[in-house]
This record gives structure tokens, sequence and C-alpha cells, in this order.
């Protein structure tokens, strides 16, 4: 099954993965890199990851499902100078790359959105060599944890899984990702989890007004109101609890991720 990607790439939607960098992100991975490897990012969305990990090595490409998408991150890598990325339209369930192309493969953030993820981690094996490593990083909705206990967070929970399972993915995929590559073939497997904690007034202030933004003008808010899964004042009361979250002097919520490193 084609998956839909649920976000879409709203200013807030970027807004939110500009953020991310190799470091608050990608830790697991970092100390397998070394200066020579090649690297394909799947799904390198606006770049920031991508760019920080091409710092890092020889050789990386960025792939994306759509030249639109991949654009963002060629404006990020030549924001930073960066002269050792290529780019590439690719799906990750069919990549159009010889076997054994490169070191690393990592992906983030990925699963949760694509038709078939055993299908996508065995093309990931695929195209990685006999000593290299696939690796991947995905959050697990469910797994969400946060403080005060507000309803309207509760139904913007359950509002994201159920638009997210009509669009053919997983959001808590986190927990699964071992299983999904056991499935797919490997038998070399770390599995690891982090967090991500927002916890501080301006963290708060940020991930809130985010998510708050997110929920009413975003690629969820259109879904949400054209399958009839939520009106326009169910949005706003959404978007109105993650603003009373954020003003919260006690708000602390924290978002678990699965990661896993596979030798392939």
């Amino acid at each position: 099954m084609d998956a839909v990607y649920t976000h879409g790439h709203h200013e807030s939607v970027l807004r939110s993965h500009r953020w991310r960098t190799a470091e608050n992100s990608a830790a697991y991975l970092l100390p397998h890199l070394l200066p020579h490897m090649k690297v394909l990012d799947v799904g390198s969305g606006p770049g920031t990851i991508t760019a920080d990990l091409a710092a890092r090595v020889g050789h990386l490409t960025a792939s994306e499902v759509t030249e639109e998408a991949l654009e963002l991150a060629r404006t990020e890598v030549a924001a930073r100078g960066l002269r050792n990325v290529d780019f590439a339209v690719a799906d990750v369930h069919a990549l159009d790359f010889p076997d054994d192309s490169f070191c690393v493969v990592h992906a983030h953030q990925v699963l949760q959105h694509v038709g078939d993820p055993v299908r996508a981690l065995r093309e990931m094996r695929r195209v990685t060599k006999p000593t290299g490593y696939v690796a991947v990083r995905d959050s697990d909705y469910s797994a969400f944890t946060w403080y005060p206990h507000l309803p309207a967070l509760d139904e913007w929970m359950a509002l994201y899984q159920r638009l997210a399972r009509a669009n053919g993915g997983e959001p808590d995929d986190g927990r699964r990702l071992l299983s999904w590559a056991r499935a797919a073939g490997f038998e070399d497997v770390t599995a690891t989890s982090s967090t991500w904690c927002f916890a501080t007034p301006e963290d708060r202030a940020w991930w809130g007004g985010m998510w708050a933004e997110r929920v009413q003008e975003s690629a969820l808010a259109r879904q949400a109101l054209a399958t009839g899964a939520a009106t326009e004042r169910d949005l706003r009361r959404m978007a109105d609890g993650w603003l009373e979250w954020a003003a919260d002097g006690d708000g602390w919520l924290s978002v678990l991720h699965g990661e896993i490193i596979c030798r392939a």
C-alpha cells in the first residue's frame, strides 16, 4: 500500500524539522561514522541532519520522494557550503542505486510514514555494503507523555493516530523497529531508545506554539477537516490545549524514539 505523508510541508512543520541536528536526533549513529564513509540519507527533509552527517563523512547522498521536497535539503546544504553532497529523488521501497553502494544508510522519522517498512528495510540493506550499517530512528506517538494532563491533548493524540493510520502509516513504529529489522532479514541488530524532552519555558513555547499552529494550518488540519475527523472548533480546542500546556510553569513533555543499528 502506498502511504501519504501526514505532516506535509507547512512552515510550522519545517520549523520543527529544522530544529533537528545530528546531535539531538542521530547521536546513536555518530560513533559509527568515519571520515571515508559514503552515506545515503533517506528522507532528508529540510536537510539539517543531512548537512551535519555530511560534515562528518566523505560523501553523502540525500534522497526524498519528490524534487520539491529535495529542494529543501539542497538549500540547507548550499547555505553551509558543503561540496560532498549529491541529491536523488528516490522511493525507499525501490531505491535506484546498485547493490552495496553505501557504507551507511540512514533514515530519521521515515518508516512511520511508509506503506511497507519491512520492504523498505530490505532495500536499505540491499544498497548497504556488507560491512556497513543501516541506521533508523523513529518516534513512538503512544509513548509520548506529558504533564499536566489536558483533555485537549488527548484529543490531539487520538486525532493524529487516526489520520496517520488512514494515510497508511504507523505512528507507534518506534517500538516496532527491532521486529521489522528481524523480518527484513537482519541478524545483527542493536536496538536502543532516546528522548527529546521539553520542559523549559523557551522549549515549551516553541514546541507548544509549533503544534498549536500545525493542528490548525498544516496538511494534518486539512485532512481532518476534509474527512470529517474534526471540525474547526475541535482543532481550535486542541491548539488552545497546546498553548495552555506551553504556558504552564509545571509543563513537561517527553518524546520517545526507537533506534536500530543493523549490520548489513
